[in-house]
């Protein structure tokens, strides 16, 4: 009998630790699969997820901003925008990997501002997208209390996205970049017509004031032209372009032909008696004489450079004068400023950064303009490239002048 006892006493203590160990491993196992999908989760750790790679302290929109638009602050627009850009790369993105409602990436970065995606520009060729328009969500914006869109925000923007290096869509992203190389000139592209469309279409409906275009790289290229287009029919709508591409072909040989005219001059002015010179100085003149500037009022675009990116930086070659580094400095504090007048009716907001010697990536790359240490100048107010590029928007042929009639007596 007490030989039975012990045995039972030693299969009910063997018990007790088994269940010991199947409860520890229970444990272990609810642990494990409480945080295995967080880190397994592809969404969540995605290098291009909004909250991974994203901007920091941008604050929320609110009913304060009824009283003190958060819009009306340059930088904050500037991040905004910046992330509208990087929305249509990752709608592309999306599509091309088969993204689910569940899954996809672009959505979180216009959520957050309380827009809405209303349009997708696709282009017929190969079917990519390659621009959007966003809209303001007032639905989004009224489940946060704020009643009416915010000062300074813009009812509708046409954002265009740039080169992507991805087999399904980069033969026409070359074909484009080549284009502009080649020719200074997208007018060609399927891609320029569709975007004229659309960023007319949302000038009609909601008014030029309440618009604006914006661009990366080949997209700033496209904005651009797009906008300058527009701005030929009197219609101006706010543009933001982020290294826009400034390097080509035909402005290398445009340059060369200007450097050869100049020194032909000197030359001309050594040979001949000194009588000569005002001749030579008024064929020097005709073309200023040859153009009337059409009023006060300009389009204005907002161009934002890097100086270490050689695609860019030939924005910053000014055609005159710089700014004052007083004048600068302020206009570092205030990217809303108007840029200083000059004698030349052409003239953009022209934004550098600078930060010592960059590698190409990184300073061509579109998340630097959502950064937190961020610093800019306004560089030049007439850069000698954007000044030629819309030169044609403010002069027109001067009027031609009748022959006189001589009397018969």
């Amino acid at each position: 009998m007490e030989g039975m006892g012990r045995k039972a006493a030693a299969e009910e203590l063997m018990k007790t630790e088994v269940l010991q160990v199947v409860e520890e491993r229970g444990r272990n196992q609810e642990c494990a699969s409480a945080t295995q999908p967080e880190l397994l989760d592809p969404q969540t750790q995605h290098p291009y997820a909004f909250h991974v790679s994203g901007p920091r302290n941008v604050p929320s929109i609110n009913w304060r901003d009824l009283i003190s638009s958060t819009w009306k602050d340059g930088k904050y627009k500037r991040t905004v925008i910046a992330c509208f850009i990087q929305a249509v790369y990752l709608l592309e993105l999306d599509r091309q990997e088969n993204r689910s409602d569940e899954t996809v990436l672009a959505p979180k970065w216009w959520i957050p501002f309380k827009y809405k995606l209303v349009e997708t520009l696709i282009d017929e060729r190969d079917g990519s997208i390659f621009g959007a328009i966003l809209e303001w969500d007032r639905a989004a914006a009224l489940a946060d209390f704020v009643l009416m869109r915010p000062s300074g925000a813009p009812r509708a923007v046409l954002v265009l996205r740039g080169t992507l290096l991805k087999s399904p869509t980069i033969r026409r992203d070359i074909e484009d970049d080549l284009r502009f190389l080649a020719w200074e000139s997208l007018k060609g592209s399927v891609r320029f017509s569709c975007a004229f469309k659309a960023l007319k279409f949302i000038s009609d409906k909601y008014g030029s004031t309440n618009v604006c275009i914006a661009g990366h790289s080949l997209g700033a290229g496209f904005a651009l032209q797009v906008g300058k287009a527009l701005a030929k029919e009197g219609v101006f709508v706010e543009a933001h372009l982020f290294n826009p591409p400034s390097v080509s072909l035909a402005s290398s040989l445009r340059n060369m032909g200007e450097k050869a005219g100049t020194m032909w001059k000197r030359v001309m002015r050594s040979m001949l008696p000194s009588s000569s010179d005002q001749t030579l100085a008024d064929d020097g003149g005709e073309e200023a004489k040859s153009s009337v500037t059409l009023g006060s009022k300009q389009w204005v675009p907002h161009l934002y450079v890097n100086n270490s990116d050689y695609i860019c930086c030939y924005y910053t070659d000014p055609v005159g004068a710089e700014v004052s580094n007083s004048n600068a400095a302020a206009a570092a504090d205030k990217e809303n400023a108007k840029p200083p007048q000059a004698n030349v009716a052409c003239a953009a907001k022209l934004f550098v950064f600078s930060k010592g010697k960059q590698k190409f990536l990184e300073a061509h790359g579109l998340e630097q303009w959502w950064s937190d240490d961020l610093e800019l100048q306004m560089a030049v107010s007439n850069s000698k490239l954007i000044s030629r590029q819309l030169k044609s928007l403010y002069s027109v042929p001067p009027p031609q002048q009748s022959p006189s009639k001589n009397r018969l007596t």
